[in-house]
């Protein structure tokens, strides 16, 4: 493992009080410039840049090639995320841990969300046990970074509009999960208690509770401006109460090391990220399209770093260009040569990323994934391995360069404009 080069950090150190974590683990702390880093076990500045999901692979192909491990590094890797077999933890690469509290009793499991059933009266006594079991032999281990508490958590917090959202999953659930009732109790007191005051805060016709369960079954969402007010208190509601009994139950099993917190697979809007801060946690891991200002407080860990997104690679629109037909040709638009979909997606992408290491709070990032996914189509698939063991060099070469720079971009001097 190699430190930042001490010449990066001003001498004057940490600033006192900001230092999180036990001594001789990870911690996390803040410099006299505002920056926050990661703090190894022997107290060194540790900026991480890790993988999600490192494995060998059981394809022979894959496993015939070279060994994760040393890929890792060479690629200027230094950290693993969660999931994956292993691979690179038994290596001995600093490695983050996933605890999964969605095992912890029966997950609620929707389009979208999957959170366990946080409302339900024996919730803490399963999450204290499911912390015991996956912690408790990780407790003395230094090269563990920090614990997640779920990998795959979803907050059904949708961008599309047409989506039913996590206020009316949650009020059309089976009335078996303590979470629906909590959920028609939480709404209702906020109107007086009665179904015909809430119909009409929302602008929705409700003759009963059937007919939101109907509506979700439709794929019918709720859009109101009055209901997306009520969605807002109720997600905070959830989250205050999944990440307070979840960060309680990994610090009673294991007092050593970081809570940070889930694995955002996505953008999830305000009202969960509001909840998913210091003290409850240690650190969070939001995605890394919605990091913080900059000079909001941290620490952070940027979480599902690829650029193989739409956003990255489609030409951008001219400003006096329009459609000229079904072929799509525009007008208005010169024959300069433009950039190709990869050089455009490179391009941004190397612009975002580098933007992440400046940014104060980022103390680390992890790439999205380390294999492709079945169906994904290079060079536009987001792992640094192909399905057939063979390097993604569209993405690994121009990770190589900027994690060699990441700990000096970090150190750099802080930038006004938000990442």
């Amino acid at each position: 493992m190699t430190p930042v080069d001490p010449a990066l950090l001003p001498a004057t150190g940490f600033r006192p009080g900001s230092l999180r974590g036990a001594e001789g683990f990870y911690r996390a702390a803040q410099d006299e410039a505002g920056h926050w880093w990661l703090l190894d076990p022997a107290g060194h500045a540790f900026f991480a840049r890790a993988v999600q999901g490192v494995a060998r692979g059981s394809d022979p192909a894959a496993v015939a090639g070279e060994d994760p491990a040393v890929r890792l590094w060479r690629w200027g890797f230094n950290a693993v995320g969660a999931g994956g077999d292993g691979t690179g933890r038994e290596d001995g690469l600093p490695y983050f841990g996933s605890v999964d509290f969605c095992r912890a009793g029966v997950p609620i499991v929707a389009r979208g969300l999957r959170l366990p059933d946080v409302f339900a009266p024996d919730w803490p006594r399963l999450a204290a046990e499911r912390a015991l079991e996956v912690c408790t032999s990780h407790a003395a281990a230094t090269e563990l970074i920090g614990w997640i508490t779920d990998e795959a958590a979803g907050w059904a917090q949708h961008r599309a509009p047409a989506r039913p959202s996590l206020l009316q999953l949650c009020l059309s659930l089976e009335p078996g999960f303590a979470t629906y009732h909590a959920a028609w109790e939480f709404v209702l007191a906020l109107h007086g208690g009665r179904i015909e005051s809430l119909a009409r805060a929302w602008g929705v016709p409700l003759a009963n509770k059937e007919v939101v369960r109907e509506l979700t079954r439709g794929e019918k969402a709720l859009a109101t401006r009055g209901y997306h007010r009520d969605e807002v208190r109720w997600t905070r509601e959830l989250a205050r109460r999944y990440f307070a009994t979840t960060a309680a139950a990994i610090r009673a099993a294991d007092p050593h090391h970081l809570v940070l917190g889930c694995r955002f697979n996505g953008p999830v809007g305000a009202a969960v990220l509001a909840e998913a801060t210091f003290p409850v946690l240690d650190a969070a891991m939001p995605d890394w399209s919605e990091l913080p200002p900059v000079n909001a407080v941290g620490p952070v860990i940027a979480g599902n770093v690829d650029w193989t997104g739409e956003a990255f690679w489609q030409a951008p629109l001219a400003p006096n260009a329009r459609p000229a037909g079904a072929a799509g040709t525009m007008i208005g638009v010169t024959k300069a040569r433009t950039l190709t979909s990869v050089e455009r997606m490179l391009r941004r992408g190397r612009a975002a990323l580098e933007r992440t290491a400046r940014h104060p709070a980022v103390t680390g990032y992890v790439w999205r994934q380390w294999q492709d996914e079945p169906g994904e189509q290079p060079p536009f698939a987001k792992g640094l391995v192909h399905l057939n063991g063979t390097e993604a060099r569209e993405h690994t070469e121009l990770l190589t360069q900027i994690n060699r720079r990441a700990d000096s971009l970090h150190g750099s001097p802080r930038r006004t404009s938000s990442p």
